[in-house]
């Protein structure tokens, strides 16, 4: 059985992420622990994985996305489709393939080893992180190439391309209160992705800024997609006092609501105000436009798929973790109250 990180740290009585950067030389790791660390690994027989492969000369020339679940397959998310289209085009050009699967949720990390084993892949790209991701502890444990889209809540000692979500629904907060609303309400997608989480902290941190009380009520946890979307809005409006402004965390969330507002006969951006997050091509085309934050979906994927090569090519890497800020687009969904 290969000795990988996990084993080197119980031995020592060290996190997996201190073991992994005492065996890389990180100066963050006293010279003490990291000499000892190198001692335990060596003893133990420890052979990092990307070398190992490397004296096999067994190269699988592709990179894994193991998506979760058949049922969860976001291609009809068209920010999805752009993020793919930059990680294929990026793959594409260092003659690599990109290999798409699906798995359960109570299947995936099996999913995941029965990949490191058989060498299908030389490393993973990881979507839709969750707040305590176990696939990236996996992936840390075994010491596999993986650049992730998106953070945990914590110990983020990892290569990573995200968004400063939190910083982006403030400016979504600033403008609706610039406008004069002083009521506002919130759709969000399931709190255990670390996106929604950091979004909807946003949200709770624009409303301390501008002295606005917070209320559970308007606050909506649904799904993704634009039906969602719909339905999470009209409980918003059905409220006894209902929200003059709707902040959605994703724009077909926020496409959804305002198909809601208009089936009430709401005249979106003036009886309501509407914002969404993404700026996806519908979010010009819907009508009224979408105010929405900007996000360069398809460099994303591409500066994912970057960092992912330059690991398994063991090259040179100037940025291993990339944090992005949007950039508010103001459009006709937003409008003073009336």
């Amino acid at each position: 059985m290969a000795v990988t990180l996990k084993h080197i740290a119980d031995k020592v009585g060290k996190s997996v992420p201190t073991v992994s950067r005492a065996l890389a030389g990180f100066d963050d790791i006293s010279p003490k622990t990291r000499d000892y660390v190198q001692a335990v690994a060596k003893e133990m027989g420890y052979v990092p994985n990307n070398f190992a492969r490397k004296l096999q000369s067994q190269k699988a020339d592709a990179v894994g996305l193991i998506l979760p679940g058949a049922e969860n397959l976001r291609f009809s998310d068209p920010f999805f489709g752009l993020l793919l289209s930059g990680i294929i085009e990026k793959t594409s050009a260092a003659g690599m393939d990109l290999s798409i699967s699906a798995a359960s949720e109570e299947d995936e990390l099996d999913v995941y080893m029965e990949h490191i084993k058989s060498q299908r892949v030389d490393g993973f790209i990881i979507v839709r992180t969750h707040r305590e991701d176990k696939r990236i502890e996996l992936l840390r444990e075994n010491d596999f190439p993986f650049v992730s889209f998106g953070r945990m809540e914590s110990d983020n000692d990892f290569h990573f391309v995200d968004e400063d979500g939190t910083w982006g629904i403030e400016q979504i907060v600033d403008h609706l209160v610039e406008l004069g609303h002083t009521n506002l309400g919130c759709i969000a997608e399931p709190l255990l992705f670390t996106k929604s989480f950091s979004r909807v902290k946003g949200f709770m941190n624009g409303l301390e800024k501008n002295n606005l009380p917070f209320s559970d009520e308007n606050l909506v946890v649904t799904n993704y997609r634009q039906r969602s979307g719909r339905e999470a809005a009209l409980r918003l409006l059905d409220l006894p006092n209902p929200p003059t402004a709707i902040v959605a965390l994703n724009d077909l969330l926020a496409i959804g609501a305002i198909q809601a507002a208009q089936e009430r006969g709401l005249v979106v951006g003036k009886n309501v105000s509407i914002t969404g997050f993404d700026d996806i091509v519908l979010a010009e085309m819907s009508t009224p436009g979408l105010t929405t934050l900007h996000q360069p979906a398809h460099k994303m994927g591409t500066l994912v798929a970057q960092n992912l090569i330059q690991q398994i090519k063991n090259e040179s890497i100037e940025q291993s973790q990339i944090v992005l800020k949007p950039t508010l687009v103001v459009r006709n969904s937003t409008g003073k109250p009336v």
